[in-house]
């Protein structure tokens, strides 16, 4: 395995020590935020998850190895692929979890998606890992069917992943529908009310609400006892974006009318609400991003505490 996975020694040093590490994603950085907003805000999360007390470890495939901690050279690389960027056209594949093997095996450059992620951040030992949103139902998946690999990635990997909800583009309450049917805890971080990235208030209430890290530790750690997988654990954006359904029913109109499906969707709906509504969603997806860094480095630093 050593030939295919390679982990940062800073990484490695602190796993092997029992302190706290916060898994990264990449997908944000090569197909998420424009350039050179995407670096900036990579770097911003690596700095946050330092500031909470924990390791960064931001995953991608390079050159056919998964490299779980990714230097500030290979994020600058991963960030000028993007739209915009010097290196804007480079190969650097967009995968989910299902694609790890076959993009290592091939000697792909890639980005990892929440599920790639997770299923990383389980192969090298790490518990916490941190992101903006997560993938889910898309809205008119009845027709389409096209719901997000990172689903089922919790449902398998047993990683605690801190996010503001699922990526207010999709079909929220039909994606908890299927994160129930999977088995996958949904916990409310402070708040009572599932949020919906852009907005505090998703309209779904939660079942589980926890203010205190000693009681989200005891959740996480009975689930693992009974052999559990993945934990979803949310919290309200920093700050909101006004009228930003307007700006989503206008962006899928536009994505239907140009045929888009499959992973270029997002990104394409993403960069349509940027642009509707006057760079304020990318705005407040920088916050986002960087607030949840920092909560899973403290509930990362607090599951270490009590672990010891």
């Amino acid at each position: 395995m050593r030939s295919f996975v390679r982990v940062a020694p800073e990484v490695a040093e602190a796993l092997a020590e029992g302190r706290p590490v916060v898994a990264l994603e990449s997908t944000v950085i090569a197909h998420g935020l424009p350039y050179p907003v995407n670096i900036e805000t990579a770097l911003a999360m690596e700095r946050a998850v330092r500031a909470g007390g924990a390791v960064p470890a931001t995953i991608g495939v390079v050159g056919g190895v998964l490299v779980v901690g990714l230097d500030e050279r290979l994020i600058t690389q991963f960030g000028e692929s993007a739209q915009g960027g010097p290196r804007s056209g480079s190969a650097v594949a967009k995968l989910g979890a299902r694609d790890l093997a076959a993009a290592v095996a091939l000697g792909w450059d890639g980005a990892t998606t929440v599920g790639a992620t997770a299923r990383a951040a389980a192969l090298a030992g790490i518990q916490v890992m941190a992101t903006g949103g997560i993938g889910g139902v898309h809205r008119g998946a009845a027709q389409t069917w096209d719901i997000s690999g990172d689903l089922m990635a919790l449902a398998r990997y047993p990683v605690l992943v801190v996010c503001a909800g699922v990526k207010a583009i999709l079909d929220i309450s039909a994606t908890l529908e299927w994160l129930e049917m999977l088995g996958v805890p949904v916990i409310g971080w402070g708040c009572r009310v599932f949020p919906a990235f852009y907005t505090a208030d998703s309209g779904r209430r939660l079942l589980f609400s926890v203010e205190q890290i000693d009681d989200l530790a005891r959740v996480w750690e009975v689930e693992q006892a009974w052999n559990g997988k993945g934990m979803l654990v949310v919290q309200p954006p920093p700050e909101e974006v006004p009228g930003v359904e307007t700006a989503i029913q206008a962006a899928l109109a536009e994505a239907a009318a140009a045929g888009m499906c499959g992973p270029a969707t997002t990104p394409y709906l993403l960069g349509k609400v940027s642009e509707l509504t006057g760079g304020k969603s990318v705005e407040v997806n920088r916050a986002v991003l960087q607030h949840n860094a920092l909560t899973a480095a403290v509930i990362a630093s607090g599951l270490g505490r009590r672990t010891r």
